[in-house]
């Protein structure tokens, strides 16, 4: 049997930090990865350049059952700590929009750069974990290939999102077999779909995009937004979506700083025989522009219709209710909402509080970031912390 001091499972993005920094102090670390190559879920972030980290992260950008439980780590490991050690290992970069980084290269840079951090650590992929014991002061990895023997044992096997990836709910069994609460999972960062009898409501506006403002009670958005086939998607789509639960209705305002009311009953006054449909074109996609007008009965001329025509109209499109009935799940969801309950955790360590030497990192806690490199933070600020004292 193997023996070493720290068994990391799961090799993406938190636990090849924690290998990284264990190894850095000296500790001897193996990884165990079921995909048969490492940091798939790098490799495909950010159309393939790796959104890998956010200028202006802060605890606001997270959700969690226990929202005050990721700020030490992220004030401990800062999104300059993580550019720094980009620009140390001479990967360019750029920043888009709302502080998004992205590599100017390909993200294979960002999996290239922690496997030099990690120099020294045996990986091992393409490996099946059968069973997971804890004894008196260490603990048993089974696998196909045979059993390993830890001292301590991290768990960085994310959520289920991205199945496709090699995700699994690996790491809430191991919280259940240890006695841990898990925050029940479910997609985030996901497309929305609906019912049949919106669907056709929708039908012919696939491809239409523009600037929106989504809201979900006190919480809300302001990015693109994407019509689809089965519903809507687009940045602001995925960011509602993560504090979206089944009944819900969203709001969104088509015209986000636009009084459409107004601007139609100006627009009335100046050019009184256009076509409602023709004048709201010049605000909004032409195809969704009539589709408004047609779901709220107001075409024609502008100086043939009335007040509350264009109130009605206005309110479509200012603030329009709808009801997603579901999302397009864990096969496409960016991330998993949920997870292994930080009430459990040691916010400074990541080790849970009943079971010395078992710690959980990255998507696997219940700690979830907006889009745009968020996650990622999460995921260096929660592996560097356990691999400290892992």
């Amino acid at each position: 049997m193997q023996e070493v001091d720290l068994i990391i499972i799961g090799a993406g993005a938190a636990g090849l930090m924690c290998a990284a920094e264990a190894n850095r102090r000296g500790r001897r670390v193996l990884v165990l990865e079921r995909a048969a190559k490492v940091a798939e879920k790098i490799r495909i972030s950010g159309g393939g350049r790796a959104n890998f980290t956010n200028r202006h992260v802060s605890p606001a950008d997270y959700l969690s059952d226990n929202p005050r439980f990721c700020i030490s780590a992220l004030k401990r490991y800062t999104p300059d700590d993580f550019i720094a050690l980009v620009e140390q290992h001479a990967i360019t970069y750029h920043q888009r929009d709302h502080g998004q980084l992205f590599c100017d290269g390909s993200a294979q840079q960002i999996i290239d750069m922690l496997l030099h951090e990690a120099r020294g650590v045996s990986i091992e992929t393409a490996i099946t974990v059968t069973r997971v014991s804890k004894g008196e002061n260490s603990f048993t990895v089974e696998t196909d290939r045979g059993p390993f023997m830890a001292g301590s044992l991290v768990i960085a096997t994310g959520g289920p999102s991205i199945p496709k990836m090699g995700s699994s709910r690996f790491g809430y069994a191991i919280a259940k077999q240890f006695g841990l609460k898990v925050v029940t999972p479910r997609p985030g960062l996901v497309p929305l779909t609906f019912d049949a009898d919106t669907s056709a409501k929708l039908d012919g506006l696939a491809g239409v995009s523009l600037e929106a403002t989504v809201r979900l009670g006190k919480v809300g958005f302001t990015e693109a937004l994407l019509f689809t086939h089965r519903g809507l998607s687009g940045p602001v789509i995925l960011q509602i979506s993560s504090y979206w639960h089944g009944g819900d209705a969203l709001t969104i305002d088509l015209l986000p700083g636009t009084d459409v009311f107004q601007a139609l009953k100006q627009a009335r006054d100046r050019t009184p025989k256009q076509e409602v449909r023709t004048a709201l074109g010049q605000m909004l996609p032409k195809r969704l522009a009539q589709r408004m007008v047609e779901w709220t009965d107001a075409d024609g001329r502008l100086a043939e219709t009335a007040d509350k025509t264009l109130r009605v109209l206005a309110d479509h499109i200012n603030a329009w209710r709808i009801t997603p009935d579901g999302s397009e799940g864990e096969r496409t969801a960016e991330v998993t909402v949920g997870g292994v309950d930080t009430r459990e955790l040691s916010s400074k360590t990541m080790q849970a509080r009943s079971v010395p030497g078992l710690y959980f990192i990255g998507e696997a806690v219940d700690v979830t970031g907006h889009l745009g490199g968020f996650n990622f933070q999460w995921a260096w600020a929660s592996g560097h912390a356990c691999g400290q004292v892992a």
